[in-house]
Formats: C-alpha cells, structure tokens, sequence
C-alpha cells in the first residue's frame, strides 16, 4: 500500500493519523479508495463534503438535476450563486475546494437499468442519497448484483433511516427490508411533505461516517440492523435486519437475475 504522502497531506490528515484505528495505513485505505454517490442533495451534500475531507480518493458523484433556490435550505454543497448549475457539477466544485487532492468525477446523468452495473462497478462502494423508490430499489439490486456495499440513508420531516447492505458477504440486502416499491403516491417525497434541513445534515453525516467504517475496517458495521432516528424526540433506536430466505434478490431461490424487471428508466435521481 503506498504511504507516500505529501507534507501538506500529513498535515491535512494529521488528526486522523493520530487515531490508533486509522494510523498511516488507514489514511492510505481512504486515499486508494473509489466511493460513489448517488445524489448530490441534502443526504449526498453533507456526505460528499465529508468524504472529499476525509481524503476518499475518488468520489463519484451522480445527479443529473440543477440547483434551484429551494435546495439551499438543506443541501450544503451548493450556493446561491450557482442555482442553474448541474448538481453534479456544484458539489464538484465545493468538495475540491475543500480538498484539491482528491479527484471528483460527476455524472450528470440519471441512473438507468443500462447504465447502473457498469457505473458501480468501477467503485468500491456505493451510497444512496436519493428520494424516490424507483432509483433506491434499481441502485439497491444493481449493488447486491455487482456485489458492492451500499451505505443508504432516507430521511423525511423530521425522521432518519441508516443502514448498510452487504448480501454479497450473508447480510440482508435492501429488499429484505422492503420486498417492494410502495405504490405510487402511498409515500410523500419530501418536496410533498417536507424536511428540516438539520435532518439531512445529521444523516449525511451518520452516512458518511459508514462509509470510512467500512473504508478503513473499524468498529461494528451497521450491516444487519437498521438505526432509526426521531429528531423531535431525539431518540435513536436500532432495528435487527436479517436476510429473508424468501427475497427475490438475495435469497436462494431469487428471481432477480438481472436489472431487467426495472422499467426503462428508474425516474430522476431526485435527491433530497
């Protein structure tokens, strides 16, 4: 593993290098690592800017929407002055500014059945920060297919989900949990129904540190449980997840082969 860093990398990484659990070597693990993200909003801004800090080596960064003013409320990465911008292209931008060592690749394009295996397949890990169902169920069997971890955060008004799915190593995958998308219009976007902005920063945030967890090879993964978070009563809790025998994805008798049972497209990567 290359250790080689620059005096101002050991200078930028010198608090991580100071932890027993992230060291040198750790730091290299994060340098050498692709991480992708899906979703440049409230969830993908807090975990971009977190990443690109973190010194991930390369960070991709997918959504093919612009900024409009009414993102400011909640998705950091982005600027008043840059409302008409590529999403992709905006967060771009603010995490070289905080870190002009890492490389950043946007995607301004939508997440499609034709598109999504190849994506994730040259990364190492995945992370949805999406707000539809159509992009969360196609990301969610295009990892456990391409066998790549992925790190998924959801929030809504006030509430935030967490987990990590690793089927490919005997965990649940996202379908163990949902076996389904809900029907269209059962569950409000938060364009509908609405979201503190804190929220998202809070989730990001919990999503991004998953991702160095899983990075680096420390502490206890949330793979298999599934944190809840109520903001208004600042409770979390934990859900036990296990893989269910009978899922179409992962189970034994799956009858997900392939991406093909998703429509032509997932919808627009709408992210929160």
């Amino acid at each position: 593993m290359d250790l080689d860093f620059s005096e101002d990398e050991i200078r930028r990484y010198s608090r991580h290098i100071l932890l027993q659990q992230v060291g040198g070597i750790g730091q290299a693990k994060l340098k050498a690592a692709r991480v992708l993200v899906i979703g440049a909003g409230g969830l993908g801004s807090p975990l971009a800017l977190y990443l690109a800090a973190a010194g991930v080596g390369t960070i991709g960064l997918v959504d093919d929407d612009h900024v409009e003013i009414s993102n400011l409320q909640r998705q950091i990465a982005h600027t008043t002055a840059r409302i008409g911008v590529g999403k992709a292209a905006s967060a771009a931008e603010a995490a070289l500014a905080i870190n002009p060592n890492v490389v950043i690749e946007p995607h301004a394009f939508r997440l499609t059945p034709d598109n999504a295996i190849d994506l994730i397949a040259r990364y190492d890990l995945v992370c949805d920060g999406t707000d539809n169902f159509g992009t969360r169920f196609l990301l969610a069997d295009a990892c456990a297919l391409a066998k790549r971890t992925l790190v998924s955060a959801a929030v809504l008004r006030f509430d935030g989900q967490l987990s990590v799915f690793k089927p490919h190593e005997g965990g649940p995958c996202y379908r163990c949990l949902y076996h389904e998308a809900p029907p269209d219009g059962l569950v409000p976007t938060c364009s509908e129904a609405g979201v503190l902005g804190a929220v998202t920063g809070v989730m990001g945030t919990l999503q991004a540190t998953e991702v160095l967890k899983e990075i680096l090879g420390i502490g206890e993964s949330l793979s298999g449980r599934l944190l809840v978070w109520d903001a208004l009563a600042t409770r979390f809790r934990t859900i036990k997840l296990r893989p269910d025998p009978t899922c179409a994805l992962c189970g034994p008798d799956a009858s997900i082969k392939d991406l093909s049972a998703h429509a032509a497209t997932s919808g627009p990567v709408c992210a929160l």
